[in-house]
């Protein structure tokens, strides 16, 4: 609260008496010690000396009223993952997407994050491991430590990883046509298809 000044009280002394002059001169008649002043008559219609007027506070731009919410922020939209098409015959199509796996990590791609589905024949390390049974195959999956790789008929109870790459091996065009929309939404964030690059495009239905 700013502090007000307070209004300024006038003291009237009394004057003693003066002192004495020296001898041979004749005293002065000592004046009347004058009494207290009348107040001053207050004048209508004038107030007295106005108070100083408080700093306005003001409110930061920023910041909202009570009651108002901010600036609406618009909500960012989701990145699509990219899209790379490396072109390949139906029988190239599994060692494409195997360079494609080692040049990522490589790159500096950990191996959990890398998801390989096949439209054909399936990788050899999925056979292998499928022979240990499904329980033991899908424990690796979940565990998401190492590249897995999976067939594009069970590759729907496989979880998103930022990287996806789909050997077009083989198979028919209902189930490529299957798996690249599938592939496309378990894609973080790249998405890398090895194959015929006609037949994909046909399979999209557009330019990848």
């Amino acid at each position: 609260m700013p502090l007000i000044p307070e209004e300024p009280q006038i003291h009237e002394s009394a004057q003693g008496p003066r002192a004495t002059p020296a001898s041979g001169r004749t005293a002065p008649t000592p004046r009347p010690v004058p009494g207290p002043r009348p107040a001053a008559p207050s004048r209508p219609g004038r107030p007295g000396p106005p108070r100083p007027t408080p700093p306005v506070q003001r409110t930061p731009r920023d910041v909202a009223k009570p009651g108002q919410s901010g600036p609406a922020v618009p909500a960012a939209a989701a990145a699509a993952p990219q899209i790379q098409l490396i072109p390949a015959s139906v029988e190239s199509a599994l060692d494409s997407a195997e360079e494609a796996v080692d040049l990522l990590l490589e790159s500096g791609r950990a191996p959990g994050d890398v998801l390989v589905i096949t439209t054909g024949a399936q990788h050899p390390w999925a056979d292998h491991e499928l022979s240990f049974g499904e329980a033991s195959y899908w424990a690796q999956h979940d565990a998401g430590d190492d590249v897995f790789y999976t067939d594009a008929a069970v590759a729907t109870r496989a979880a998103t990883r930022p990287v996806v790459v789909v050997a077009v091996n083989g198979g028919s065009d209902s189930v490529a046509s299957t798996a690249l929309p599938l592939a496309l939404s378990r894609a973080g964030a790249l998405l890398i298809v090895c194959g015929d690059p006609q037949r994909i495009n046909s399979v999209l239905g557009a330019g990848v």
